[in-house]
């Protein structure tokens, strides 16, 4: 975000508009070395396959790659990549964080009309040299995109942005739903959905299918656009990303809708419940 060649605003202005320490802008961190950025790239696109694979299957089919590598590794590199193998769990219901977790709400709801439900989630996505994540919140109704945001860290912080810019161009859904992820469950992000009124929904720890819809949009945009290019940065992702859910929202009809696009219910929806 910090433009050098800008002659017109001083690093030092620009870093205190962004909130940031010069000192950061200059620091090289580390990060991973190009043969793990490899690994995490092959197990991202695995892993919307298979989302049942925890470390070992994922040791199994790296070696089947040709890829010799230990099970620590694995671990570790999941983790940092947000991937958690899906399977059914005794006792889901049981809080594993310090945060409160809340009960899912969505069992047996019929969704019917837009801002009943909203949903988010947090996606990992390759560049050149690293990697980002990428937090989407959509409406589960049409399921339309409302807002999204991408960050080199998984702090809250651009999850709450993301939450706060859905609120403030669409209203406030009636329930938010997310999985137990610390994002989701900090007092930061709570707090929001609890100061706007909104009711807190959150998945079984490990449950796929309770947030089924903005699992399939990952596949679809990482299938159908990501996988397809090659991106260096944080900006060509952004600018990319920009067009892809404009695209997305627009032009991009749904079988399950009817062969609507997501923009088109969400309005005629929105319309037709003023009318009424």
């Amino acid at each position: 975000m910090i433009e050098f060649q800008n002659k017109k605003i001083s690093i030092v202005r620009q870093c205190k508009l962004l909130k940031i320490s010069r000192t950061s802008v200059y620091n090289k961190p580390q990060g991973e070395n190009s043969g793990n950025l490899k690994l995490m790239q092959l197990m991202d696109a695995q892993y919307l396959k298979t989302p049942c694979y925890g470390s070992r299957s994922m040791v199994t089919f790296l070696k089947g790659l040709g890829y010799n590598t230990n099970r620590k590794r694995i671990q570790r590199l999941m983790r940092l990549m947000g991937l958690e193998a899906i399977y059914p769990k005794p006792k889901t219901s049981k809080p594993h964080r310090p945060h409160k977790i809340y009960p899912y709400l969505l069992r047996n709801l019929c969704i019917d009309h837009p801002n009943q439900v909203w949903a988010a989630d947090i996606s990992y996505l390759p560049v050149e040299k690293g990697f980002m994540y990428l937090v989407a919140i959509m409406d589960w109704h049409s399921r339309k995109v409302l807002s999204w945001r991408i960050s080199n860290t998984m702090e809250n912080d651009f999850c709450v942005e993301a939450l706060k810019e859905a609120i403030h161009n669409y209203g406030c859904p009636e329930i938010f739903n997310t999985d137990q992820g610390s994002q989701f469950t900090s007092d930061k992000f709570t707090g929001t959905l609890k100061d706007n009124g909104i009711k807190i929904s959150m998945d079984g720890r490990g449950r796929f299918q309770d947030n089924i819809f903005i699992e399939r949009l990952w596949w679809t945009l990482k299938y159908h656009y990501f996988y397809l290019r090659t991106f260096n940065n944080g900006s060509e992702i952004r600018n990319g990303l920009k067009k892809w859910f404009q695209y997305y929202n627009q032009e991009r009809f749904h079988q399950s809708l009817e062969n609507w696009t997501p923009d088109e219910i969400y309005f005629m929806k929105q319309e037709l419940k003023k009318a009424a």
